[in-house]
C-alpha cells in the first residue's frame, strides 16, 4: 500500500512546446493519492497542455513527471497509459461509427482493477439504456459519460479529466459531479481541468491556478471562500 503522504503524481519544472511555441514554463505541483485536484485558469493558460504533457502527448517536453515514483518524461504515451494513467479529452473522442457497447469495450485493459460493465452501469445507468445506440445519437451529456466510463475499464487509477462539464446542462453537470465523488470514494485519484469554477468548488480538495504556462497560486478547498475576489481576478469571472 502506498504511503498517503507521498504524491501519486509529481510535476517539477515541466516545460512543453508545440513546434516553436513554448507553452509550459516550469510547471510544478503534485497530486496525493485519492485526491481530486483542479487546474483553474483562463483559456490558453496551459491547462490542457499540462494534461497532454503528463500523458506524453506533446512531442517536445522536459522537466520531471513522476507517477508512483517512476519518471515518465522519456516514456511514450502507450507506456505511460500502461502504468495506470488515463486521459478523458475535452473533445471526448467518441467513435461515431461504433455503438455505446463497442466504444466502451474498445480501450484495452492496462492494469488489473478496472471497473466491470455492471459497476460502470451503476455509475452511468443512461449508458446501459443506450447500449446499442450509435455514438452520433448520444446527447452531449451521454457522450461525456461514455468518455469517462471508457477509461474506467482500463485499470487506470489516475484519471485526467479535461473540461468534463463544458457545454452540458446543469442537471448533467450535477450528475458528473456526483460521479466524480463516487470515483473518489472508490479510490481513484483525479486531476481535473475546469473553466466552471463553481462546479470545481463542489468536487475538488485542492486547486492550482495557471497563467501563461505557470502555476501562480494554490488553494485548499477550505481557503476558497476567503479568496473568491482573487480567484475572480485570476479567472476573469
Amino acid at each position: 500500500m502506498r504511503d498517503a503522504t507521498t504524491p501519486l503524481l509529481a510535476l517539477d519544472g515541466l516545460e512543453a512546446w508545440y513546434g516553436e511555441s513554448h507553452v509550459l514554463h516550469g510547471v510544478t505541483f503534485d497530486v496525493m493519492p485519492g485526491e481530486v485536484v483542479t487546474l483553474l485558469g483562463r483559456n490558453g493558460a496551459g491547462k490542457t497542455t499540462t494534461l497532454k504533457a503528463i500523458m506524453g502527448m506533446v512531442a517536445q517536453r522536459k522537466g520531471s513527471v513522476r507517477y508512483e515514483g517512476s519518471e515518465l518524461i522519456r516514456l511514450t504515451s502507450d507506456r505511460i497509459a500502461r502504468l495506470g494513467l488515463a486521459i478523458c479529452p475535452e473533445e471526448r473522442g467518441i467513435f461515431a461509427s461504433l455503438n455505446v457497447q463497442e466504444n466502451l469495450l474498445l480501450p484495452p485493459k492496462v492494469r488489473p482493477g478496472g471497473l466491470d460493465l455492471d459497476r460502470i452501469f451503476a455509475l452511468f445507468p443512461n449508458l446501459q439504456e443506450r447500449l446499442f445506440s450509435q455514438g452520433t445519437k448520444l446527447s452531449g451529456g451521454e457522450q461525456q459519460m461514455l468518455a469517462i466510463a471508457r477509461i474506467l475499464r482500463t485499470g487506470a487509477r489516475l484519471l485526467l479529466l479535461d473540461e468534463p462539464t463544458e457545454g452540458l446542462a446543469p442537471v448533467i453537470i450535477q450528475q458528473i459531479g456526483k460521479t466524480i465523488g463516487l470515483l473518489k470514494q472508490q479510490g481513484f485519484t483525479i486531476l481535473l481541468v475546469e473553466q466552471n469554477f463553481r462546479f470545481a468548488a463542489t468536487v475538488a480538495d485542492r486547486f492550482y491556478v495557471m497563467e501563461h504556462g505557470r502555476i501562480i497560486d494554490r488553494l485548499a478547498s477550505s481557503e476558497l471562500e476567503a479568496n473568491l475576489g482573487k480567484l475572480h481576478d485570476y479567472l476573469g469571472v
